[in-house]
């Protein structure tokens, strides 16, 4: 499975689950974890036998272990992978700046460990209610904590272990066609649109844009359509495009060789402006614009004499995009929840 991808183009991050073997379940911890973890990295890792693999992940969502014990399989593994192999990066299990809860560890407990690691990741859903809704909002929503916890995270990363990279290793959003089943504990789940699951997910790559995310990673790929939490997060369904799908692929064809540069405007109320200049010095600059609740909402271009080239309006369906309808000369657009790229020179 590894070679396949790996053959594709696809840079692979492993994640090692151990999140529900009881801690009286291992017959030696240390010996065992470190064993297994030194192995996984002499064959898979960079210039090993398979040589498929660049990070490896210690733990998913590991609340069911105690810190302690938890730790105790984490440095085991650690040491052994650096052991194996070093060239292997290390990763946390999902990690939030608080304590440690059901779904997390908190980041204060890897502070005396950071030698062994590489990469700090967060998992964040924008849940504006738990069950039995599970409703969840748009991203910019201030009242959920979506962006806010991130940057929680990404305020002790820079205090403790700056030069670490940051990951948001999990985010996305539900949407189905089909109804819950009315007699089953998920009777009240609440999905977005289809619609909705496009734009938000693109202005979430955007946003962690700016906020200096270094790898965000959507949950999830496909699903079969079923109305219930995490199973209808993906942008295929029955391997069949959503919008979101489209809507990704668009941001990629035209970001994946642009970098966040500044934010113009950055306002839940009055709108969004960010600017992403091209790796290869001679491309366009690209700006992003968009309004997290609202549509047909006057946005100053502020481009400091620049000339727009051309502009497009993010898709929902296959093709072209349409264009934006902002021309040179403009000094402000309409913009809406559909982000706008408007390239300049």
């Amino acid at each position: 499975m590894y070679g396949d991808w790996h053959k594709h183009g696809l840079r692979i991050s492993v994640c090692l689950q151990f999140d529900d073997i009881k801690r009286e379940d291992w017959k030696d911890i240390e010996r065992d974890a470190r064993a297994y973890a030194k192995g996984f990295a002499m064959n898979f890792g960079p210039g090993g036998k398979y040589p498929f693999v660049e990070w490896v992940e210690l733990g998913n969502e590991p609340g069911l272990l105690d810190d302690a014990t938890y730790l105790r399989i984490f440095q085991a593994m650690a040491e052994g992978i650096r052991e194996g192999n070093p060239q292997l990066k290390i990763a946390t299990c999902n990690t939030e700046a608080g304590g440690s809860d059901r779904y997390w560890k908190g980041a204060a407990i890897f502070e005396p460990h950071l030698p062994l690691i590489d990469v700090l990741r967060i998992h964040r859903y924008a849940i504006k209610d738990g069950w039995p809704t599970w409703r969840r909002s748009f991203p910019e929503d201030k009242t959920v904590p979506y962006l806010s916890h991130i940057q929680s995270m990404l305020d002790w990363r820079n205090e403790h272990a700056p030069k670490r990279e940051m990951w948001v290793s999990e985010f996305g959003w539900d949407c189905s066609t089909k109804k819950p089943d009315p007699k089953g504990d998920m009777a009240k789940f609440i999905t977005c649109s289809d619609d909705e699951q496009a734009m938000w997910i693109v202005r979430s790559y955007l946003l962690f844009a700016e906020m200096g995310i270094d790898k965000a990673f959507l949950y999830f790929f496909n699903d079969e359509d079923k109305p219930a939490f995490h199973a209808c997060s993906g942008i295929t369904r029955n391997y069949q495009p959503k919008p979101a799908y489209h809507a990704v692929a668009w941001m990629l064809k035209h970001l994946a060789d642009h970098r966040f540069t500044r934010a113009l405007q950055k306002s839940e109320q009055d709108g969004y402006l960010f600017e992403f200049t091209a790796e290869r010095a001679d491309a366009p600059r690209v700006f992003a614009a968009w309004h997290a609740s609202k549509n047909d909402v006057e946005l100053p271009l502020a481009l400091g004499g620049a000339t727009i080239l051309r502009s497009e309006r993010m898709p929902l369906v296959p093709g072209d995009a349409a264009d934006a309808g902002v021309k040179p000369g403009d000094t402000s657009l309409k913009a809406g929840t559909l982000p706008v790229l408007i390239w300049v020179k």
